[in-house]
C-alpha cells in the first residue's frame, strides 16, 4: 500500500473531494501522471469493471461521449480499453482520463464491496478512515 493507493482509493470511494484530487493530479509531474493512470487503470482491472461500467463512468466523469477517453473506454474488452485510456498522452487527455478512471474505480468498487465484500473482507482499501 502506497500513499498514492491510498489517496486514489480515498478519491474513488468519496472520502476526500474530487477537486482535490484534480488539484493533486495537476500538480504531478508527466511521469508520475502516467504512472497514477497506469495504477488507477490496474485498480480497475482488480476490482473487476465491465463493459457497462464505461457508460456510467462517463456520466460520471462528467465527458462527453465524444472525448477521446471515452470514445477508448466503448470499444472492446474494457481491461484492454482501461489500458488505452490510461496511455493516453496528451496533457488535456490525462486530467480527463484521470476522472475517468476514478468514476470506473468508483462503480466496481462499490459493486465488489456490497456483492463480495459486504459480509466483511481483508481488502485494505475498504477499511480506510474518514479523512
Amino acid at each position: 500500500m502506497t500513499e498514492r493507493d491510498v489517496l486514489l482509493n480515498e478519491l474513488a470511494q468519496g472520502l476526500r473531494p474530487m477537486s482535490e484530487g484534480i488539484e493533486w493530479f495537476d500538480n504531478l509531474g508527466q511521469e508520475e501522471r502516467s504512472e497514477v493512470l497506469r495504477s488507477l487503470s490496474q485498480h480497475c482491472v482488480q476490482a473487476r469493471a465491465i463493459a457497462e461500467d464505461a457508460a456510467e463512468g462517463i456520466r460520471r466523469a462528467g465527458l462527453r461521449p465524444t472525448h477521446t477517453p471515452a470514445v477508448l473506454i466503448s470499444r472492446g474488452r474494457i481491461d484492454e480499453q482501461l489500458g488505452k485510456v490510461a496511455g493516453l498522452a496528451p496533457i488535456d487527455e490525462r486530467r480527463k482520463a484521470f476522472r475517468l478512471l476514478l468514476a470506473v474505480l468508483t462503480i466496481a468498487d462499490t459493486r465488489r464491496r456490497e456483492r463480495l465484500c459486504s459480509g466483511g473482507c481483508s481488502h485494505w482499501w475498504h477499511r480506510l478512515p474518514l479523512v
